[in-house]
């Protein structure tokens, strides 16, 4: 079986295994949705100031970050020994990363789509340049999956798994979240930003070099 087919049939599982136990993709929309609400509570009065839309800005992304970490944490760490030696002598390692990184992707992009829904009926919709939100949107959702799914499978391999987590995964993510804000910065007009296409080249770029890492290091974690 190539690794473009092994890794299609480890997507199915994923979802197949996600759709037995709807709770823990139940929970985090939960979260996200909860948030949402607490926002627009506290916010009633500010839709028309510049607060609100830096508010607005910030607080999505927290959202985000947050669902994120959610909801990949369980990538690896719920993944026995047992089942991972039976994997180990089935599928190529790529195929094992990448299926993580395509499902978990996936999942971000529904959550963001959801968080972006929720934001816009509660609270209100300060973007202007829907498209260049929603390339953010993408570009972030790919960079997280990629970052958090591989130091998922590192944390996997000690035993205080979720400090791990949080311990590697934020200065990794710092210069992905700066360029996210920068970006949909510039798509609600809270700045000027005349470096967009160059903004956008460095997630690329961040995206492109962190998965290369991740297709290199995989297999030699893998074989640990």
């Amino acid at each position: 079986m190539g690794t473009l087919k092994e890794t299609l049939f480890l997507i199915q599982k994923e979802m197949l295994l996600e759709w037995r136990q709807k709770y823990a993709i139940s929970g985090i929309f939960l979260y996200v949705l909860s948030t949402v609400f607490i926002v627009y509570m506290s916010s009633q009065g500010l839709q028309e100031s510049n607060l609100f839309r830096n508010a607005w800005n910030a607080l999505f992304w927290i959202v985000i970050l947050f669902a994120s970490v959610n909801a990949i944490t369980k990538s690896f760490v719920q993944e026995n020994g047992y089942r991972q030696l039976y994997y180990y002598t089935l599928v190529n390692p790529i195929a094992v990363i990448l299926s993580k990184i395509v499902y978990n992707t996936l999942i971000l992009l529904g959550m963001s789509a959801l968080s972006y829904f929720a934001f816009s009926l509660f609270i209100g919709n300060p973007v202007r340049d829907q498209q260049q939100f929603f390339v953010a949107i993408l570009l972030g959702s790919m960079g997280f999956s990629i970052t958090l799914t591989f130091i998922s499978a590192i944390a996997s391999k000690a035993s205080n798994s979720a400090t791990l987590m949080a311990i590697l995964g934020f200065p990794i993510l710092i210069p992905i979240i700066l360029t996210l804000l920068r970006l949909s910065s510039n798509a609600i007009g809270l700045m000027r930003d005349t470096s967009i296409d160059t903004d956008i080249s460095i997630l690329i770029a961040i995206d492109l070099i962190l998965m290369g890492m991740a297709l290199i290091l995989f297999p030699y974690l893998w074989r640990d």
